[in-house]
């Protein structure tokens, strides 16, 4: 029985398996939305050892092609990568079903936290949940410049433009969208005169291990649907820009272009635009408009919200949710009698806003992307983007820090108990390698007891 299992079991790894129909994808890419926790990290593990490991959809060569064309992009490149994924198997729907699924559960969980939290965010229990889990994100934080800044910091012109990046935006309050040109501007011209400085770090390698025939595998040819033609391109342009152009047009015809729902639909979709180097690079300009130019929301609201987006499955660039969810309840555009329903169309208007750019550029390069077949390499810009995106994730740190520390200015006593989660913090992710949700989870209990016992 033994002999007859292993052989069995060695046909099997030798055989592609059978050919995956639509309705099968959508429960895998359903349930991927529940459990894609860990940041973009931990979301493309995840992919990679059911995709290519175990269901072998897809092989290692073709998964880090893609990845690497995703990690260029503006965007989440984990739901990105899932919509490429499906869009190769599947077509356009099983593009938008993989890509729609792994954000929607998220969606949802973070509409209903943050009613919570509106509705109950002064409820001394969750108030000290809350407390803990802010000094935890300023951890956070720094761990993810730290993360970027060890594989992007090769030479001293690289940590010279980071530092730029930190002095001109924590100093000079420059706009995020100055400083992503400015350091695109610098990668250009380095890449013509000291290139040297500006080389790709080789995205993420070359595939180096076989797990057997896989439904694409590297030799397979490129589906009918995947091949490039120009009239494809134009035709997915043509939509993607005129779903944008008629979302807004309902908008302001509804509400003005003034009105609250416009400008988060217009907002949003320039910080779309701008995610370069993922969330943590875009959440200062974030903060710039929905906290300083619309506020929309404080800034220990928008603490908070990142606490809860790191708390909840899918990218954590969802946490815009959290700020459309917010900037709706304040804005009040249905009236004081229906607020939680102002709140919940915010919070879809900004999502919306936020991932339409990400299927567009996959549905419009990935034909592109396929005729090649090679692995793509950062561009000098884009390695000068990265360089600067580590200071202004410092800068973040920098400001989470000031608000969790001293909450109610420098004149005043600093929380020592913050000081103290923060540390211990840092202890757990830098020295012992602890995930983002334990550490979440623990501070955030820890912050509890501080506050209902202190």
């Amino acid at each position: 029985m033994d002999v007859t299992r292993n052989t069995q079991l060695q046909s099997e790894a030798t055989q592609a398996p059978q050919s995956i129909t639509l309705g099968q994808a959508f429960w895998y890419w359903l349930k991927l939305g529940f459990i894609s926790f860990g940041g973009p990290a931990g979301q493309i593990a995840i992919m990679h050892q059911d995709l290519v490991e175990k269901k072998r959809w897809i092989s290692e060569k073709r998964f880090l092609h893609a990845l690497n064309y995703c990690m260029v992009l503006p965007g989440p490149e984990a739901q990105q990568l899932a919509t490429y994924i499906g869009w190769l198997m599947h077509r356009t729907w099983g593009g938008i079903i993989a890509g729609g699924l792994f954000v929607l559960p998220s969606f949802f969980i973070l509409v209903g936290l943050a009613w919570i939290y509106m509705a109950y965010g002064s409820v001394p229990a969750v108030a000290g949940a809350l407390y803990g889990i802010k000094p935890a994100v300023v951890a956070i934080v720094l761990f993810a410049a730290y993360r970027i800044g060890s594989r992007a910091l090769k030479n001293r012109v690289l940590w010279s433009i980071a530092a730029l990046a930190f002095f001109a935006i924590f100093a000079l309050k420059l706009a995020f969208p100055l400083i992503v040109l400015g350091a695109a501007l610098i990668g250009y011209l380095g890449g013509l005169y000291q290139p040297e400085y500006f080389r790709a770090g080789g995205g993420h390698g070359a595939a180096k291990v076989d797990y057997g025939p896989a439904i694409i595998d590297d030799e397979t040819p490129t589906p009918q649907h995947a091949l490039f033609t120009w009239a494809h391109f134009w035709r997915v342009a043509g939509i993607g820009l005129g779903i944008w152009v008629a979302a807004m047009v309902i908008l302001t015809v509804a509400y003005g272009w003034h009105g609250a729902f416009t400008q988060m639909g217009w907002f949003f979709t320039k910080a779309a635009l701008l995610t370069f180097g993922g969330a943590y690079a875009v959440l200062p300009y974030v903060y710039q408009g929905a906290v300083e130019h619309y506020h929309w929301l404080t800034p220990i609201q928008m603490i908070d919200g990142l606490a809860l987006g790191e708390t909840t499955p899918g990218p954590l660039i969802m946490v815009v949710t959290f700020v459309g969810f917010v900037g709706g309840w304040v804005s009040q555009v249905f009236g004081t009698d229906a607020i939680v329903s102002s709140a919940f169309v915010a919070a879809a208007i900004v999502t919306f806003f936020t991932f339409l750019p990400s299927f567009v550029f996959i549905l419009l390069g990935g034909p592109f992307i396929e005729t090649t077949h090679g692995n793509l390499k950062f561009t000098a810009p884009l390695t000068a983007i990265t360089a600067a995106v580590v200071g202004v994730i410092v800068n973040l740190a920098v400001f989470f820090a000031y608000h969790v520390f001293w909450p109610h200015g420098l004149a005043e006593r600093i929380e020592w108990a913050a000081v103290v989660l923060a540390v211990a913090a840092m202890v757990a992710i830098f020295r012992f390698k602890a995930g983002v949700i334990p550490v979440i989870l623990c501070s955030g209990l820890a912050g509890m007891v501080w506050k209902l016992f202190a």
